[in-house]
């Protein structure tokens, strides 16, 4: 589930994974849809997790970050 914060203004999801292969497709996955909606979220990992951390520059959230967010949410459940 994703979390809304503010100051600044961000949504932002901790994914844990069984192993560091199943990170590094995921990540891969990430970065191709990066390119493709040309939106750059903040992404930290470990042995076992991603973080992503998406700034929405003091907007509210829209319809563009809520899509990307549940693309991502998808890519993690394939």
């Amino acid at each position: 589930m994703w979390i809304e914060r503010k100051s600044p203004s961000r949504i932002e999801r901790r994914f844990e994974f069984e192993s560091y292969t199943k990170i590094s497709l995921f990540m891969e996955r990430i970065e191709n849809l990066c390119k493709e909606n040309e939106i750059y979220p903040n992404i930290s990992f470990g042995k076992t997790f991603v973080s992503v951390t998406i700034f929405l520059e003091d907007e509210p959230i829209n319809q563009r970050f809520t899509e990307f967010s549940k693309i991502i949410d998808e890519i993690y459940e394939s």
